[in-house]
């Protein structure tokens, strides 16, 4: 790709930009570790909600969305699409619990649920398993799509690329803590969705239109497979059994980052850091609308433009970038860099931020030296933050596919969701009910994959290798938590009095107390079912209005709208207004 002096320039000002928000919030990053990773508690929801979305917009993204969908059509983002199921349970189920507990890591919450030795071993093992293995995974793929977009697009080789990407976005995620991450995630969601947009308008301008693309892609593809919203049940790569799977297991059986059964990782963080149990529904909220509903067309029409093309690539996830390079006028070519570097940074530095408050808050300060003065803990959350880029850059070099690292991480969470979602819910959950069911799916998918030969890039493979991860895994916790003695009645009573979560798995707690049992449930499941409704009525009406099916997209989203405000009116009568958490 050949820059021209005004694209560098936007390069250059983009960056610039990032580095003066960095920079700004040095100082009051270093007061303590409560300002360095959760903002003092005072982030309003459209920031928090904001900033989860552009965590989730990485460089990676757009790459394995056009992966998916040249190899298996539109229907091919059921591996995620599955997933609002999940993300509503957290709206409307978890986000109040989160915000209650007062905690800064989720994994600082094992020791408010649990008691002990037990729950003082979960808690560092869960913030050690999450920071290093799981969390510089998820940086190396994010860092491996980017270092491919900067290879194809200026022949930058991929080790000079990764040492680069970090160096870069270690200048403010390192210095500013939460509060520069979470503004830097603003301006740039806004920038890498601009950028999206305008090469999506630009790519089908190469191919007549929307008009061009749909005829051209008939032509290729007769019936076309490729633009159906649900797949072929039929076919090879997604089979029944496949999709079963992906629609009623894997949401809530799965740990994946972002989507967790019960909230949890980057998304409880930003919970955290919200002003209040309202500010935390309307964040999770906003997020899980803009995350699915809003955001995933500009990439899936390029991907599709790609398919007309560049048929036949032999790794599809290119096909975005040779858009990108070979149709871009210039200046437009400085700005979707920058919305690339956009969307890269702003994974990273949260990424970065939340691993560093795990080993800091939860190892560190916890079983190493817990009366240090507050500066002390930002000045190591600072240098842990580095230490992690480090291990994270060998990973990068050694991956190659991100749809391949997505299926894996799936793979190794198998079976954990159910103990993530029962734990707020039922009393009898110990703390090695979480440690068994997080070393049972982890063992089990290695061992079915590598021993037994289920191959997660095979449909059928990856099906029942979730499935009897899950299966074996759920037993395991079962039966671990059965044989282990349950948490002290007075720690459990302790627990339920400051979160309140209600329900009749807490009938043995709340008994003895004066607070009721779940009058709100039956609410918030209708509230979790309109939330799943409105997501997917506002996905699929904005893809039928894209594809030539004005009808039915002006009535999808339409339908979308009206329960959307019927949801916010009823949330603010009945369900909005929580106690407050100072």
């Amino acid at each position: 790709m050949i820059l021209t002096g005004l694209d560098w320039l936007i390069i250059v000002l983009y960056f610039a930009l990032s580095l003066a928000v960095g920079l700004a919030f040095t100082r009051r990053a270093g007061r303590s570790a409560e300002e360095y990773f959760l903002s003092d508690r005072r982030l309003p929801w459209w920031l928090a909600g904001t900033s989860m979305v552009a965590t989730t917009f990485a460089a990676d993204t757009p790459l394995a969305v056009t992966g998916l969908t040249v190899k298996h059509g539109i229907a091919g983002n059921w591996l995620w699409w599955s997933f609002v199921m999940s993300g509503m349970l957290t709206v409307f189920f978890y986000a109040r619990l989160w915000r209650r507990a007062e905690v800064m890591t989720d994994a600082e919450f094992a020791e408010l649920r649990y008691s002990g030795r037990p729950a003082a071993f979960l808690r560092a093992f869960r913030a050690f398993y999450l920071a290093v293995p799981i969390n510089c995974i998820i940086i190396g793929w994010v860092t491996h799509a980017m270092a491919t977009i900067l290879g194809l697009t200026l022949g930058a080789g991929k080790w000079q690329a990764t040492v680069f990407l970090f160096l870069l976005t270690a200048l403010y995620s390192v210095v500013s803590g939460l509060w520069g991450v979470v503004i830097t995630d603003f301006f740039q969601f806004v920038l890498a969705m601009a950028g999206s947009i305008a090469l999506a308008v630009f790519a089908l301008g190469t191919v007549g239109g929307l008009g061009g693309l749909l005829t051209s892609l008939e032509a290729k593809y007769p019936g076309g497979a490729p633009l159906a919203l649900l797949p072929d049940l039929e076919s090879a790569w997604m089979p029944v059994l496949t999709f079963f799977v992906y629609v009623a297991v894997n949401w809530w059986a799965s740990w994946y980052p972002g989507a967790e059964p019960g909230g949890g990782g980057y998304v409880a963080q930003r919970i955290f850091s919200t002003r209040n149990e309202r500010h935390a529904v309307l964040a999770a909220l906003w997020f899980n609308l803009a995350h699915y509903a809003l955001r995933p067309w500009p990439w899936i029409l390029v991907a599709l433009v790609s398919m007309v093309l560049y048929p036949g690539l032999s790794n599809p996830e290119e096909g975005y970038v040779k858009v990108m390079v070979d149709h871009l006028p210039p200046v437009w070519r400085g700005f979707l860099l920058a919305a690339f570097f956009a969307a890269y940074m702003s994974t990273i530095s949260t990424h970065l931020n939340w691993g560093a408050s795990y080993l800091v808050n939860d190892v560190y300060r916890r079983f190493v030296r817990a009366d240090a003065p507050p500066r002390h803990y930002a000045m190591v959350a600072r240098l842990t933050t580095l230490v992690m880029m480090v291990v994270a850059g060998v990973i990068t070099y050694h991956l190659t596919s991100v749809e391949g690292a997505w299926k894996f991480l799936l793979a190794i969470g198998a079976g954990t969701g159910l103990v993530y979602l029962l734990r707020w819910y039922w009393w009898r959950i110990n703390a090695w009910s979480e440690v068994s069911a997080m070393t049972a799916a982890f063992v089990l998918s290695l061992a079915l994959q590598f021993g037994a030969g289920l191959n997660p890039d095979d449909a059928r493979g990856f099906a029942w290798l979730m499935l009897a991860t899950v299966a074996g895994t759920t037993a395991i916790w079962l039966a671990v938590t059965f044989l282990t003695p349950a948490e002290p009645l007075a720690h459990l009573r302790g627990f339920y009095a400051k979160v309140t979560p209600g329900g009749p798995g807490w009938r043995k707690v709340a008994d003895r107390e004066s607070s009721g049992i779940g009058a709100s449930g039956l609410l918030e499941l209708v509230h979790w079912a309109l939330g799943c409704v409105v997501v997917y009525l506002g996905l699929f009406g904005i893809g039928s209005l894209l594809l030539g099916r004005p009808g039915r997209g002006a009535a999808f989203v339409g339908g979308a709208l009206l329960l959307t405000g019927w949801l916010l009116k009823d949330l603010g009568q009945r369900g909005g207004q929580p106690r407050v958490v100072s």
